[in-house]
């Protein structure tokens, strides 16, 4: 198993935009080859922002990076504007699940 996590720092007061802008959106992970779960989280509010993170479960390392290689990959994530929003560029993290 393989985990990307995204980490997203949003502007506070605006969560229901970055959460509708997920909800909203077509993901393209259904019937993705080697996708098994996604969940979106909210962290704490800080500092005048709020963390979020994308949690996405794969059979492989192999299946996400395919996934980021489609042409898919890139319709899902060229689909919303979410200037004034996040405060800035997502830091992806990746997982090999060990246990």
């Amino acid at each position: 198993m393989f985990i990307a996590m995204n980490r997203f720092r949003v502007a506070a007061g605006r969560e229901e935009d970055f959460e509708a802008a997920w909800r909203d959106r077509e993901s393209h992970l259904d019937g993705t080859p080697g996708f098994v779960d996604f969940k979106l989280l909210r962290g704490p509010t800080d500092d005048g922002e709020t963390l979020y993170a994308s949690h996405s479960t794969w059979a492989s390392r192999a299946a996400f990076e395919a996934w980021t290689d489609s042409d898919a990959f890139r319709r899902a994530h060229g689909q919303s504007n979410l200037s004034g929003v996040v405060l800035s560029h997502p830091s992806l993290e990746r997982f090999e699940v060990v246990l």
